[in-house]
């Protein structure tokens, strides 16, 4: 018997989202975010669901050295990039692009003198200032670029830091307008991506020749004011368990680490085999939504390492063995995500190896 904590993978509803995200962008490439083990989803289950789509992203070589010896043919590229010469023999060998947004790489690669060929991805810094050449550095590096016969292509490149927000369109377009300042009049125009999940659904213009969703592909909205479900997606991870124990609470008993639920009433407690060390955020407060057996209630005190509480007022059919569901289909990860302070990213990404999944094609 397997302990009952189980993510269930829906490939069905990863086709689906790819599918929406095709009706929004229609003509420009898709390039499927698959870092971080494709959001906690699985890598090579989801790359197989994924298919048909234009090129994968990933974080790191060893990811894409995974895809590439697993068959899949596309563009794979690193998002951010190579960490040493050595890394470039390997990228060559294995026909992955790479981007480049630092002088450094830079440097490592025009010293480089065993490459044949490399499509490069240069990232801009328009204005979120984590990675990539500012614009008018932009200019001298791509005439560097081009001077190297083993470059075979450039794509030009940059992120958005406040798509997902309606609040800070100038933010996008101040963004948009640095960009557009590399690209000279007269000059060769160069293949750009833009466009993150957010700049997909909400800014049209942006998506240029190819697009990089991320987070819509998994079924969660990337924009704060909706959920997935709200723009046509279905959940790709339900996060499932039981209760494997009932309680019952007189007035002003305490409940779990620190007693920081104390009961004003009888009550009838539901104890969940999930914890933070399955993935489940410590930090999600008492009243942070939960279903058992299909009805809406709510977590209660402190989330411990392989167990959680749960309320079963008006929840009277409910006994050990009860199905519960943590967020996925029927609980927007959103709406878990939003009560405990932090975003859906975080807890798709976090789902713990010992999670046993179960894949439904």
């Amino acid at each position: 018997m397997y302990r009952p904590t189980c993510a269930i993978i829906d490939l069905a509803a990863l086709r689906h989202n790819l599918s929406v995200i095709r009706e929004h962008v229609r003509h420009a490439r898709v390039i499927a975010v698959i870092k971080a083990d494709a959001y906690g989803h699985g890598l090579l289950r989801c790359a197989q669901a994924l298919s048909d789509v234009d090129a994968f992203a990933v974080l790191e070589l060893e990811a894409a050295i995974q895809l590439r010896e697993a068959g899949f043919p596309q563009p794979i590229l690193l998002l951010e990039g190579f960490f040493s010469i050595a890394e470039l023999k390997v990228l060559a060998r294995y026909h992955l692009s790479t981007v480049i947004h630092h002088q450094e790489q830079l440097a490592m690669l025009l010293s480089c003198k065993e490459i044949e060929k490399l499509d490069i991805f240069l990232k801009i810094n328009s204005g979120m200032n984590r990675l990539g050449f500012r614009p008018e550095q932009g200019r001298t590096v791509l005439d560097a670029l081009r001077q190297q016969a083993f470059v075979s292509s450039i794509t030009l490149m940059t992120h958005f830091a406040c798509a997902d927000n309606p609040q800070e369109r100038h933010d996008v377009d101040q963004q948009l307008s640095r960009f557009a300042a590399l690209q000279l009049p007269g000059t060769e125009r160069l293949p750009q991506t833009l466009a993150n999940s957010a700049a997909i659904l909400r800014y049209p213009q942006t998506h240029a020749d190819w697009v990089r969703p991320g987070l819509l592909l998994y079924g969660a909205s990337p924009l704060i004011e909706k959920t997935g479900d709200e723009l046509g997606l279905r959940p790709v991870m339900t996060l499932t368990s039981q209760i494997i124990a009932i309680q019952h609470l007189n007035p002003q008993d305490r409940l779990g680490y620190g007693g920081q639920f104390v009961a004003d009433r009888p009550m009838r407690i539901g104890i969940v085999a999930a914890g933070y060390a399955d993935g489940y955020p410590r930090h999600a407060p008492t009243g942070t939504p939960v279903l058992v057996d299909g009805q809406r209630t709510r977590l209660i005190g402190r989330v411990s390492m392989d167990m959680l509480s749960v309320d079963l007022s008006g929840i009277e059919h409910a006994k050990i063995g009860s199905p519960v569901t943590l967020w996925g289909q029927g609980l927007p990860v959103e709406h878990v995500a939003e009560s405990a302070a932090t975003i859906s990213y975080e807890l798709l990404a976090a789902l713990s190896p010992r999670v046993r999944t179960v894949t439904r094609p």
